[in-house]
């Protein structure tokens, strides 16, 4: 048998508090329990330890039960597996806990570059590269300005030359994600924050889109000029069920200054009720701010 993860918290536990005190007891409980079958079962004496109603856990005990867990190739009781890859649990023993694992893609970014110099064999020569990376491997200093791309046809058809970005000679283009891609565009985003510089948004003109935009920390959307998005605003473009996220954004935008680029856009959106998905915007898109400065 196994020790199971809550079993292993409670050891591990144990042995931070007796670095402060000689011993610690535990009362009688279903993970307290295990622990003594499991001693029991690899002739672990407990004595005077156990009784009826408690288990008292010294360093002797837990050296014993360190020693047994490496002799069955078990990482020791300090090891935390949480947050680590299946590779790296590997290098403290035999155990592997899925459901703590750091998973494969928790620091994948699906990044945009304009395509390399030289041609692949084998490939067709297209305008940008699509590269998979760990995000921890960009240099975000060597880029102007990030912008977040919402849906993966868009991010795929995104073209850089737009003339929102004309200013910007160095774009990092990301898709935002879904269950495959996501997991480390918060940091992206976060650690882009500190930097104070541009941040554009790319997605559904629509309450959760924009609301997903102000989560990210995103400073500017990129939109069609706004008589453009009148005429092709549509009520079938703004779901029903998105009606939960407009309370906030009419909060937003009642703090927005008058004059602000982004009230007008808006008032399509929470007065008349209309919205446009980002496959609709065509190729002219301009950054309308988001922040209440209206820089």
């Amino acid at each position: 048998m196994n020790l199971s993860s809550r079993a292993r918290h409670l050891l591990r536990d144990a042995g931070q508090a007796l670095r402060r005190t000689p011993s610690v007891e535990k009362r009688r409980s279903k993970v307290v329990n295990e622990v003594v079958a499991w001693c029991q079962a690899h002739d672990i004496e407990l004595g005077p330890r156990l009784t009826h109603a408690r288990l008292q856990l010294d360093p002797d005990l837990l050296a014993r039960i360190d020693e047994t867990l490496v002799a069955l190739g078990e990482p020791a009781i300090a090891a935390d597996l949480s947050g680590l890859t299946t590779a790296e649990q590997a290098h403290l023993g035999n155990r592997e806990e899925k459901g703590v694992r750091e998973k494969p893609r928790d620091r994948r970014v699906l990044a945009s570059f304009p395509a390399a110099a030289a041609q692949r064999p084998g490939l067709v020569s297209c305008p940008r590269d699509f590269l998979d990376l760990d995000w921890r491997d960009l240099d975000l200093d060597a880029f102007d300005v990030l912008v977040q791309v919402e849906n993966l046809d868009g991010f795929y058809a995104f073209a850089s030359t737009t003339a929102a970005l004309a200013d910007d000679a160095r774009p990092l283009v990301l898709y935002r994600g879904d269950r495959h891609y996501g997991g480390a565009f918060a940091r992206v985003a976060a650690a882009w924050a500190e930097s104070a510089r541009p941040h554009f948004y790319l997605g559904d003109f629509d309450a959760k889109g924009v609301s997903i935009a102000l989560a990210s920390r995103a400073t500017h959307l990129l939109l069609p000029p706004r008589e453009d998005l009148v005429e092709r605003a549509n009520a079938a473009h703004l779901p029903p069920e998105q009606q939960g996220y407009q309370p906030a954004l009419r909060d937003h935008a009642a703090r927005l200054p008058i004059g602000h680029p982004l009230a007008d856009y808006l008032a399509i959106l929470l007065r008349e009720q209309r919205g446009l998905r980002q496959q609709w915007f065509g190729d002219s898109l301009q950054a309308v701010p988001l922040g209440e400065s209206g820089l």
